[in-house]
């Protein structure tokens, strides 16, 4: 499990860690990280010797950290030239350096670049680019860019981007994760990000702000079938979804079941026909209440908001078993959320953007981490607010982003599949935040292999589900 903290701890943690160093040296760290890396990007296109190396250079230790590496690269043979984007006020010792290394400075783009280093703010420069800036970046051919901790412009404690910003290739982060360059659209700017081991984490809070699982993660938590297991101890799933007029839905959430490790489905809606011809191993009835016993509950992708709906819900919340909440259940729990108040169990609601619209009166704004964990308050239950980058937030304050997925998963249905493996997670035992940490994690890596095989379906992304467990299952020790 990676860590990932605010601006402010880091900034507390680096003034802590450069009292007990010596001057200069912290810098030179994150420059020497920053140089390896380029080189290593540079190696793949011809090499670090002869190349040419573009720094964009900003006031702070940002373009410090540039200028020390440029420094670096031009005594390894590139040809570096740094622009200052703000005349006059750059990091002196860092341009000292670069100079004597054989480094130039220029007021304008040269006509060839082989690699672009964005250096002109760090993670306490302010949202948006400065003029000069956007308008050498205007120029910019289309070559790798690297930002330095973070591209700038972005909004570093939130990932929001307000106005124009960097798109970096690579960034290159010193010390630690910060919420800018891993979730919301400021993770969409950053690229690949690789973080640098500068000495920092002794001196971070303990707690960080939010947490990015791990395969490890993930491996340890998923449940593996005990010599002694039946289908009843490895749990019951009911899957409340589907309808006359939407069946397609439940079979989709019937498919994120059956892939995850509960051992029994049971199936409950007017779909029910269709389940049952799609899927012999579900056992199928037409209403909640003749479902019979189960461990846990999927419902609302494709039941509606009819009295019909709405009355099917109310039987599978008054079982006082873990329950996962999706699409048109956030419509009927939208309109009351005391539904959830006098639950027996945990829940875990899964909302996109629009049906957080729905049931937080407000649309998610740019701080998605905040967004998440207010309505995970405000409802007692964990969220899972999908979008690129996911978030999974609890009512105790923790927050989980998820590195797995694709843009192409934005498909109809996807989120159907998703909510049936969640269901099959709650109803095998695992407690609310980590099954929906984990669904969404394993349904990020089948939406990333149904992309690469070509268009991405609903289905598609269900078929690749058992591959990816398979995989996942194998690589216990």
């Amino acid at each position: 499990m990676r860590g990932v903290w605010r601006v402010e701890d880091v900034r507390a943690a680096e003034a802590a860690l450069m009292a007990d160093l010596p001057e200069g040296l912290l810098m030179q760290r994150a420059a020497t990280g920053l140089a390896t890396r380029i080189a290593t990007m540079l190696r793949e296109t011809g090499g670090v010797y002869g190349s040419h190396v573009t720094l964009l250079v900003g006031p702070g230790d940002n373009g410090g950290d540039a200028l020390f590496a440029g420094a670096q690269l031009a005594r390894r043979g590139a040809r570096v030239t740094a622009i200052e984007i703000f005349p006059g006020k750059v990091h002196p010792e860092g341009m000292k350096e670069f100079s004597e290394s054989g480094g130039r400075v220029s007021e304008e783009m040269p006509r060839r670049n082989d690699l672009v280093v964005d250096g002109i703010f760090g993670i306490g420069g302010r949202p948006g680019l400065p003029p000069r800036a956007a308008q050498l970046l205007s120029h910019v051919p289309l070559v790798p860019t690297v930002a330095v901790d973070a591209p700038s412009g972005i909004e570093m404690d939130t990932g929001g981007v307000l106005s124009q910003t960097v798109q970096a290739d690579v960034t290159v982060t010193f010390g630690c994760l910060k919420p800018g360059i891993v979730v919301g659209a400021g993770a969409a700017q950053s690229g690949l990000v690789e973080c640098i081991d500068i000495g920092l984490g002794p001196y971070l809070p303990e707690r960080p702000y939010a947490r990015i699982p791990d395969l490890d993660d993930i491996v340890s938590w998923w449940p593996k079938p005990r010599p002694h297991d039946d289908k009843y101890t490895r749990g019951v799933l009911g899957v409340c979804a589907g309808s006359y007029r939407y069946p397609g839905a439940g079979e989709l959430a019937v498919a994120g079941a059956l892939a995850g490790p509960a051992g029994y489905i049971r199936y409950a809606g007017t779909a029910s026909r269709h389940i049952r011809y799609s899927y012999s191993e579900v056992v199928t009835k037409d209403r909640v209440a003749d479902a019979g016993t189960v461990t846990a509950w999927v419902a609302g992708p494709g039941m509606g908001t009819d009295l019909s709906a709405e009355s099917q819900l109310e039987s599978a919340m008054a079982e006082p078993v873990p329950m996962c909440l999706d699409a048109d259940a956030l419509t009927l729990v939208a309109d009351d959320h005391s539904i959830l108040e006098y639950r027996q169990a945990p829940s875990v609601v899964t909302p996109h953007d629009r049906e957080y619209s729905r049931l937080a009166g407000r649309a998610p704004g740019h701080d998605r981490i905040t967004d998440a964990l207010d309505l995970a308050i405000r409802l007692g239950c964990v969220v899972l607010l999908k979008g690129y980058r996911t978030v999974i937030a609890s009512p105790t304050g923790n927050v989980f982003l998820n590195p797995t997925g694709d843009p192409a998963l934005a498909t109809a249905g996807s989120g159907d599949v998703l909510a049936g493996l969640l269901g099959a997670m709650l109803a095998a035992g695992v407690p609310t935040e980590r099954a929906a940490v984990a669904a969404a994690f394993v349904h990020g890596l089948a939406g990333k292999a149904a992309a690469e095989r070509g268009p991405v379906t609903a289905m598609g992304v269900a078929n690749e589900l058992p591959k990816v467990i398979g995989r996942l299952i194998s690589s216990v020790g």
